[in-house]
């Protein structure tokens, strides 16, 4: 099981999970770019709208804060490797990494922050456990789709 860290400074917070899957890249990666089939693997996922592509803007709606739409660019693209979307308040950060013998490593940073973050920190919910779920449903997900192959 996945296990979620957070590091916390008076500027910025950092969230932080990665496990290993037993899947390919391609597979992990097909994954995390189709934004239509999120909610069928993703729990922590009410929906996206748009295509996860380079200099796209996609609209995400989270169960940690089902009321908000958040507009992410797609800041970074690396087809397999490394896929960056956020505001001007953060980015999150999807590596993926050979882990040897057939498996992945898959790692997932948030990190917000700002001049302004000391005023709304305290709105922000905690990542960890949400965190946490999303790794251990991409892992679930890829890994049930590698053995069906």
């Amino acid at each position: 099981m996945a296990k979620a860290s957070t590091i916390k400074t008076t500027f910025s917070r950092e969230t932080s999970v990665s496990t290993e899957i037993k899947a390919d890249s391609k597979t992990i990666w097909g994954l995390l770019t189709d934004s239509a089939n999120y909610p069928k693997w993703n729990t922590t996922v009410i929906g996206i709208e748009g295509n996860i592509k380079p200099g796209e803007t996609i609209k995400l709606k989270s169960k940690l804060d089902p009321k908000r739409t958040f507009k992410l660019k797609v800041k970074e693209f690396e087809t397999g490797k490394k896929l960056v979307w956020g505001d001007a308040m953060g980015n999150r950060t999807y590596t993926l990494s050979n882990g040897g013998n057939g498996s992945v490593n898959f790692s997932m940073t948030e990190k917000i922050g700002g001049l302004m973050f000391p005023l709304f920190a305290k709105y922000i919910p905690p990542f960890d456990e949400s965190f946490d779920q999303f790794a251990n449903d991409l892992k679930k997900e890829a890994e049930t789709l590698t053995n069906t192959k």
